[in-house]
Formats: structure tokens, sequence, C-alpha cells
């Protein structure tokens, strides 16, 4: 069956940057079968059991999209310091790099509460309130939080680079500025009253924002944290966030097709937004399937942990092997079984006892497939490791073995 969409067009004719048109721009013919694709992966993952680890998959998501956003603008934080910064209290965050990913955090709250809000549209404020929340407390010798810009003669904006299709002048002027935020909003909703599907809403805002370009800073992360939004409306989960991540590894295709798309509008090409649109569906589909794959994991995990408890209960195993199998488990890679022995944790629990009680005990976690030991590295491993979840813990490289 072919996919309809309502072809929603705005047409703008602003002070000085001339006519500006907001269209749907995309051919459904090539988008369908991806579009399809990410249908199909979307109810797959609302199907599984997210109960269990919803709240360790959130804050995973969250963390690693304020990680993602930040880096694209250039932060340099790494995803671990990002997790550790956005949950410290206001007092103690005392670097600007730090408060950028903090920043994000309070945008990203501010979406989450629209996103539950049966009420909320898109309007100019709710932009405002995000671009404010994102630059609040950086520094910019022209920013503002929440005030768009209003170029003089001798500051000319430019968006882009040589390196990724050419530099662009958006509108520098805010009057125009104001009228085509204001236009960009009206357009969503009437796309939305007409019930185009956020799969297309989400990027074409994202898209058109970054066109208009309308702050001095933060518009990147601000487009993403738009787009993010609208997902979440249409109840896709953890998804939306976790887009960042998608495009800070395809970081120069991200960059490019913005130009792209304007110099196929430019050059009146048809459907000239189908790259942006292709590109963000290939994205969700490929963050959904792997969004899928973390959450079968993360119920592997639990399970592994309610059978190393009910050995113990039913004193199948001692405290010592229940010890070992869960110290193992919370390390995240796998050790050497020689790093193991000679680990403290592990000494204290054999003072009193011989050799003989150290192989017995790890014999039987490896006959009972609570552990299992590479013979090629030495590695002492989960035993819930096997072939479906091959990358819920992480190899240590061969060399770094000491």
């Amino acid at each position: 069956m072919p996919l309809e969409v309502a072809d929603v067009r705005k047409r703008v004719d602003t002070s000085r940057f001339g006519p500006f048109v907001f269209q749907m721009g995309f051919d459904t013919a090539e988008i369908h079968l991806i579009f399809q694709r990410v249908l199909d992966a979307q109810g797959r993952f609302k199907k599984l059991p997210l109960s269990e680890s919803a709240i360790k998959l959130e804050k995973e998501v969250i963390a690693g999209s304020i990680y993602g956003t930040n880096t694209i603008e250039g932060g340099t934080l790494t995803q671990e310091e990002t997790e550790r910064i956005i949950n410290l209290p206001p007092e103690a965050i005392s670097k600007e790099e730090e408060l950028r990913a903090v920043n994000i955090k309070r945008a990203y709250d501010l979406a989450l509460t629209a996103a539950h809000d049966k009420q909320w549209r898109l309007s100019v404020d709710f932009i405002r309130d995000i671009h404010s929340a994102i630059t609040n407390g950086l520094s910019h010798p022209h920013n503002l939080p929440g005030h768009f810009r209003n170029n003089q003669k001798d500051t000319v904006t430019h968006v882009g680079d040589l390196t990724h299709g050419g530099r662009y002048r958006p509108p520098q002027l805010k009057a125009d500025i104001e009228l085509l935020t204001n236009a960009l909003v009206d357009w969503h909703n009437e796309m939305e009253d007409k019930k185009v599907p956020a799969f297309f809403r989400a990027p074409l805002v994202h898209l058109y924002y970054e066109l208009i370009h309308p702050f001095w800073d933060g518009n990147g992360r601000v487009g993403r944290v738009l787009e993010a939004t609208i997902l979440k409306r249409e109840d896709f989960q953890y998804a939306p966030f976790a887009m960042a991540g998608y495009y800070l590894a395809h970081i120069d295709e991200y960059f490019t097709l913005f130009n792209t798309c304007r110099k196929n509008y430019e050059k009146h090409r048809p459907f000239p937004n189908t790259p942006f649109i292709k590109f963000h569906l290939e994205g969700l589909l490929e963050v959904i399937n792997r969004l899928s794959d973390r959450v079968n994991n993360l119920i592997h995990l639990i399970l592994f942990e309610v059978k190393i408890k009910q050995l113990f209960d039913e004193k199948n195993i001692n405290s010592r092997q229940y010890t070992i199998v869960t110290q193992i488990f919370a390390s995240g890679t796998p050790p050497l079984l020689l790093e193991v022995e000679h680990a403290p944790w592990y000494r204290s629990l054999y003072l009193k006892l011989s050799d003989k009680s150290k192989r017995r005990d790890l014999k039987k976690l490896l006959d009972l497939k609570l552990l299992t030991l590479d013979p090629k590295e030495g590695r002492l491993w989960p035993g819930f490791i096997n072939e479906p979840y091959p990358n819920v813990f992480k190899r240590k490289p061969a060399n770094k073995q000491q």
C-alpha cells in the first residue's frame, strides 16, 4: 500500500532575506521501505518487557545523548565524565565545559515535560526556553539566552564550511528571524493537524530550524532537542534522545545534508528534502534496533542475577562462590584468572582455606556454567555470555594482558 502524507507547504516573504519556503519535499516512494522498517522495529520494541530495565536504560540513553550532542558542538568531555557531571548538584559545577553538559540535561528535562503534556504544541516560547536552558551561563560575545540574533552590518553569521557542502548565510535581520521562526511553528502545527507522522515532522522541523539558525549560539543543540521532543510525543521510547549518538557517529553526513537539501531547493530539484528524511529514518531504525538489543541484554543480566541469588539461597553454591560470581559480574570486563587470584577480595575468601578449596569452588562454578574460562586468554566470563549476547561484556585487548 503506497505511503500517503499530506502535502503541507508554507511560503514566507521576508523583509531582507527574500522568500523562504517550508515544504514536505520528500519522495514517499523512495522512503516507503525504510519507513515501514522503522514502524516494524518500533512495534517490536514496544512489545519488549521494559519494566525491569527501564530506569537503567533511560539513564544510559540520556547520558549518551548529552555526550553525543555536546561532542557534535565541540565538547571535550568523555561519556563517563558526562554521566558523572549531570548527576552532580549545581554547586559542584565549576567549569564551563561541565555547565554545557548540565544545561543540555536541563533542556532534556523541559522536553520530557512537554512530551508528557497532552496539551503541548510547539511554540516560539518553547524554542526560546530550550535555547535559554542550553546556553544559560555560557560565555559568548553576542549570545543572550532566549533572544534571537539581530546581526549588525559588521557581524555576519555564516553556517557550515566547504568540507560539508559549503557556507550558507542564514537570515541576519531579527525581524526576518522572528517571522520565519513563527512560520516554522505554524507550519509544524498545521502538519500535526493534518496527521503527518512525527517520523517526518521531527526531521523537517530540525532541518528548517537549522536553516533559519535563529540564535547566536546553541542552534545545533536546540534543533536536536526540538526533534527529540516531537518524536517523544509520538510515544517513541528512548530513541528520540539516542538519535544524538547516531548523528555524532555520522557527523560528516549529518552536516553535509543540511547543505544538500538547501542546494536541491535552490536548483529547483524535485523532493529536495528526501536525503535528510531518509538519513533520519535510517538513524531511527539503527537506534531502535540497538535499543532492542540492549533491552534484551539487560533482561538477560537480570535473569542471571536472579539465578545466582536463587542458587545461593538454596545452598547450591556457598558464600565464597557467590562472591566470586558477583564480583566478576560487576566488573564490566572479563578479568584474567591470574588477576582474580591475586585480588585482595579473593585472597581474603581463602585466608584459612587450602588451594584445594579454591580449585573445588572454581570447578563447581565452571560446571554450573556460572563462569566460563577462556582457554586462549585465560579470562573468566560470566556464564550468561553466549552467542546471542556477544556485546554485553567488553573484551579487553589481548595486548593489554599484564
